[in-house]
């Protein structure tokens, strides 16, 4: 086994110290590296794994297209960071999104710093480089890192004398209390949780709905998709109050969720009702938006034409 050293506070090591090299690497590398006195071995694709759990999304979407054309031109300028798996080969910690452009860009290889690290570690360090390498994060990235940070940094001890709530609060600029928030979100089943990500919902109705149980989540769901609304935040407060108080049931649930469509058709009417003369009576006021919509567009390019 190879030997490490110990690296100072994990919780608020700073990214070079984070993916500083403490260890030999423990396969035959096609080739090795030095960089800034940081040993980075070339490990195969096909030997590197992603975490078992890994809470950042890995999507052929713009980004990664970016990603993998800027990798094609220049190379992996950052190498990721993994540890020996003991059925062979390496969890990658780091550097899953690189790895997938690497992929695209049929490229066998992609430079690593591999550790001996213990879960907790691992997952801090996960973490911590996701935080630091996305501009942007999903609500269900950052409440799943922020909540499995804050576990690890609980179980492992490595916090001196600061909270674990604190630590995040100093790394992410955040107050304590949207941390706490954002981890409720993780309360959240799949379908509900994703549409949060989608802004299908709200933040704020969306933490209020993680205090219902799965199943009443599954009936929000249900009810949602049912009348096609978005549940407002005062619902949503209704619908925990209810919980709380053990008077929610599933018609309940259904009842609410229909009171937005509703509100929202009157809202509508109300907003559009000015300009229903000019319209055929059968005209629906998604109609009627499009019609507008599309004369002033109209007006807004002759305008600027004239300009």
């Amino acid at each position: 086994m190879p030997k490490t050293k110990q690296i100072g506070n994990l919780a608020l090591a700073g990214y070079n110290e984070l993916f500083a090299s403490t260890v030999e690497p423990a396969a035959e590398p096609t080739a090795v590296t030095d960089i800034h006195g940081e040993l980075v071995v070339e490990i195969p694709l096909t030997e590197l794994y992603p975490p078992e759990f890994h809470p950042f999304h890995v999507n052929d979407d713009d980004a990664m297209d970016r990603l993998a054309a800027n990798i094609k031109q220049y190379g992996v300028r950052e190498p990721g960071l993994a540890r020996p798996r003991e059925d062979g080969g390496y969890e990658l910690i780091a550097g899953n999104r690189r790895k997938r452009a690497c992929e695209r860009n049929e490229m066998p290889t992609m430079p690593v710093i591999i550790r001996e690290m213990d879960d907790d570690e691992a997952t801090i360090a996960m973490v911590d480089s996701n935080l630091e390498q996305r501009e942007t994060l999903l609500y269900s990235e950052k409440a799943w890192a922020y909540k499995v940070k804050m576990e690890a940094l609980n179980h492992s001890g490595i916090k001196g004398n600061k909270h674990s709530f604190e630590i995040l609060v100093e790394q992410t600029g955040e107050s304590k209390n949207q941390i706490f928030r954002l981890i409720r979100l993780t309360e959240l089943v799949y379908g509900l949780l994703d549409m949060v990500d989608t802004k299908k919902i709200a933040f704020n109705p969306a933490v209020e709905l993680s205090y219902l149980s799965q199943v009443e989540q599954m009936a929000v769901i249900s009810s949602l998709e049912s009348h096609g609304v978005k549940p407002s935040l005062s619902q949503a407060a209704r619908l925990k109050k209810m919980k709380q108080d053990g008077e929610l049931t599933v018609d309940m649930i259904d009842e609410i969720i229909s009171e937005c469509k509703k509100s929202n058709e009157d809202k509508e009417e109300k907003e559009i009702k000015r300009f229903r003369h000019f319209f055929p009576k059968g005209y629906s006021v998604q109609q009627i938006e499009d019609v507008i919509y599309s004369l002033l567009t109209d007006w807004q390019a002759r305008e600027g034409a004239s300009a």
